[in-house]
């Protein structure tokens, strides 16, 4: 209808202009009425156009306000690392999500260079080498001077690109998603919401052994639900969150140190840990009642821990028999808190705790069977007591039972014979049918092969997964209570000895004087007894560290701990005299 009434319209006003554009009253009116006619009609129009639309936009409104209503189904990671990264973060409605990129290495050398390095072999010898390849034209500025290239073992990229958070990810094949072995982050706040990501993400790879989280901003919330996860990622071995400070009061680094947890290797390095942290990492690492088992390298260097601290962590080492190297390096610890390690590690006194805890294993271990039943014999005489009921029938049994030995020790010797010259008879009758009929012994012995190889086949032998190829055996740990122990009558104590397992103890960088450097000679040397008159397995202490400490270096003290040291090592060879033998 507004398409008819503008056509009109337009015939009216074509009319009205050969006329010579005169005052014509009835084609003037003609042209206005239809023009609002025409307005009207589209007015209308427009109207029902916008009440659709709005209907439309309320309806789709209102269903994504059911679907956002809706709990969306829980996502199953598949392992690859990428699809599944993003999609979780597209779950979460983020803004940016942060690119997943291999970890950058220096650039490998050109085949050219690979060429002159290693000449190709197999060629003769007198064959003319090519020509080298023209080195090309230098590159001059405005005044004519050459201009020296960028060096090839960087790439160049934009400033706000490199700035940019991203992941960096190192993998067995580059062309296979599922085979992430290491993940870096450095540089970026990761909080509650991302590390709920990983919570899904990460025990999904199987191949992960390595988690670096770099100055990522780290809070007491964000290291709880890390440790959560952590036990769920089976092949994990090294978990490194150097740069991450916790405010006082918030610190839980021992929930890392978990017993269910197969993480090998904890670095902790300028982390602000505090004494309060220390205590709980003490009584992680071991304790009279548990002891971990899994961690063998610890570093808590660049911290806040003193002597304090330093007592708790001692304490920790007195049950610790797992810990192979510790680094207290750039530190306050004191010649207080060197003493106390120095003690674990040579022996100490037992404290009551400790001596109730060894008294229960103790008797544990002698009366393994004090909570089983009794044996049947017990039973047996409680059935044949007055009062009791028996059927005759399991008496007549026991009887016979008795009596059958005995029948068999009556046999006349004559009997005996006659059983000995059947056996013979009947062993000759096998071998003389074997050489008179050869091919009935060898059908004979082929059916048995097929009856043992059909039985092979039915059962389907299961072979073991590669986790379980890997896994070595691992040797029975035993508790240091139950070691021998000697009781000190002045001191009214019992005396164990101390830990041997530990190899490496760094405590440079810390406020160390000469009273603590003959602490640890002491200890050394204790341990040394020990290994001479074989009362103990291990080696003890291999390696102390103790730069830039209140020790000058020309102290007598520190040239003997170090002169002890040097023994232990593997690769040590004694001074030789003038006469050219070893000392």
């Amino acid at each position: 209808m507004a398409e008819v009434g503008l056509s009109s319209l337009s015939i009216a006003a074509k009319r009205f202009r050969k006329k010579g554009g005169k005052d014509d009253e009835g084609g003037y009116r003609q042209v206005a009425l239809l023009g609002i006619a025409a307005r009207i009609k589209m007015g209308r129009k427009g109207e029902k156009s916008l009440s659709k639309d709005k209907n439309q936009s309320s309806a789709s409104q209102d269903a994504q306000d059911e679907d956002s209503n809706k709990t969306p189904e829980p996502y199953n990671c598949s392992g690859f690392f990428q699809p599944d990264f993003t999609e979780l973060c597209h779950r979460q409605d983020m803004t940016y999500i942060p690119q997943i990129v291999p970890r950058p290495r220096p650039p490998a050398p050109s085949p050219s260079q690979a060429a002159e390095g290693k000449p190709e072999k197999g060629k003769d010898k007198n064959k003319q080498l090519s020509a080298p390849e023209p080195d090309p034209e230098p590159l001059l500025d405005e005044d004519g001077e050459p201009v020296e290239p960028p060096p090839k073992t960087y790439t160049m990229k934009d400033k706000f690109e490199y700035f940019k958070p991203s992941i960096q990810v190192e993998m067995d094949n580059p062309d296979k998603l599922d085979t992430v072995t290491e993940v870096y982050i450095r540089g970026w706040k990761v909080d509650d919401c991302m590390m709920e990501i990983f919570k899904q993400c990460w025990p999904a790879m199987e191949r992960l052994h390595t988690i670096n989280l770099w100055q990522v901003g780290l809070t007491g919330e964000t290291v709880a639900i890390l440790a959560s996860f952590i036990p769920l990622c089976m092949n994990l071995k090294n978990l490194i969150l150097d740069g991450n400070s916790i405010q006082e009061g918030e610190e839980n680094w021992h929930l890392l140190v978990d017993d269910d947890s197969s993480v090998q290797l904890l670095s902790l390095q300028h982390c602000s840990v505090s004494d309060e942290a220390a205590v709980g990492i003490g009584k992680a690492l071991g304790t009279a009642k548990r002891f971990n088992t899994k961690l063998m390298s610890l570093n808590l260097a660049g911290n806040r821990i003193t002597d304090v601290g330093a007592e708790h962590l001692a304490g920790g080492l007195r049950m610790n028999r797992s810990l192979l190297s510790l680094s207290l390096a750039n530190n306050h610890i004191g010649d207080k808190g060197v003493k106390k390690i120095a003690e674990a590690l040579s022996r100490f006194p037992l404290t009551h705790e400790e001596v109730v805890e060894r008294r229960r294993l103790i008797s544990e271990k002698g009366s393994p069977e004090r909570n089983k039943s009794p044996p049947p014999s017990r039973r047996a005489e409680s059935k044949d007591r007055p009062g009791s009921v028996r059927s005759s029938s399991h008496t007549d049994k026991d009887k016979s039972k008795r009596d059958k030995p005995s029948a068999k020790k009556n046999k006349d010797p004559k009997a005996k014979e006659e059983d000995k010259k059947g056996g013979t008879r009947k062993e000759k009758d096998d071998k003389g049918s074997s050489k008179k009929d050869p091919r009935g012994a060898r059908a004979s012995i082929a059916a048995d092969a097929g009856k043992s190889v059909g039985k092979t086949k039915d059962k389907k032998v299961k072979k073991p997964t590669p986790q379980e190829q890997e896994q070595p055996d691992v040797p029975e740990v035993i508790n240091p209570l139950m070691e021998v122990a000697d009781y000190m009558s002045e001191l009214k104590t019992l005396m164990v000895a101390g830990n041997r397992v530990l190899l490496n103890l760094n405590l440079s960088r810390n406020q160390i004087t000469e009273d603590g450097v003959e602490e640890l000679i002491k200890a050394a040397q204790y341990q040394k007894t020990l290994l001479m008159d074989n009362k103990i397995n291990g080696t003890g202490l291999m390696r102390i560290c103790l730069h830039k400490n209140k020790v000058s270096a020309d102290s007598d003290e520190l040239k003997k701990l170090n002169d002890m040291m040097a023994a232990k090592h593997p690769f040590y060879k004694p001074p030789a005299t003038p006469d050219g033998e070893a000392v």
